[in-house]
């Protein structure tokens, strides 16, 4: 009886100490902050990355899993490419989505899709380092031992009726995004992590094709 009392109590504990290490910055610690993902962004005109997708969903007890590249380069040529277990391509070029979707193409005019526009506009603003958009966002900075995590609640109520909070988490050390969090209004949620990136790499027009 004792073990199971000390197990509760090493859980509950546990949890308060994991509910602590996310500390809010000081307004000087998010100058500090700002400054240095911005100089990050000035230096990346390009990125190449692998990124996995988690789908949670409350109905289901495993996430949906999905794999695949990233590539991107300027403010208007963005690449989402999946290879597992499906393999569908979104393509972000002049204000426009273009979607191969089991072979069956689709273009989407962002100008008049606010959804796909600002989640497209945080991704690329969030390599480019200005996504500090408090106009459009109500934004909220917090750090980890090892992480920074910036919390981003749409203003704009045709959005929040998709997505309620976009959360970016940035690391410590390179000051680069690792991932991202999408939260919807029934707290289903979608987290996108990065990895083995390669900045400033030679990426042809050709990728961007359509």
């Amino acid at each position: 009886m004792k073990c199971k009392c000390y197990f509760i109590l090493f859980l509950f504990f546990s949890n308060l100490i994991s509910i602590n290490a996310q500390v809010e910055l000081s307004t000087n610690e998010q100058k500090i902050f700002k400054s240095k993902v911005i100089a990050k962004a000035n230096s990346t005109q390009s990125m190449l990355s692998d990124f996995v997708q988690k789908k949670h969903l409350s109905i289901m007890d495993n996430a949906i899993v999905s794999e695949g590249k990233l590539a991107f380069k300027s403010q208007k040529l963005v690449k989402w490419e999946y290879t597992k277990p499906y393999k569908n391509i979104a393509i972000f070029k002049d204000d426009k989505l273009y979607v191969t979707n089991d072979g069956k193409k689709e273009t989407l005019n962002l100008k008049s899709n606010k959804l796909f526009k600002s989640l497209n506009s945080l991704v690329v603003n969030s390599i480019k380092g200005d996504m500090f958009d408090n106009e459009q966002f109500d934004i909220s900075y917090f750090k980890t031992d090892t992480d920074y995590l910036i919390h981003f609640l749409p203003r704009e109520k045709k959005i929040r009726r998709f997505v309620t909070e976009f959360q970016l988490k940035f690391s410590k050390t390179t000051t680069e995004v690792e991932e991202i969090k999408l939260i919807e209004p029934n707290d289903d949620y979608t987290t996108i992590t990065f990895r083995n990136k390669q900045l400033n790499t030679k990426i042809s027009d050709e990728t961007f094709k359509h």
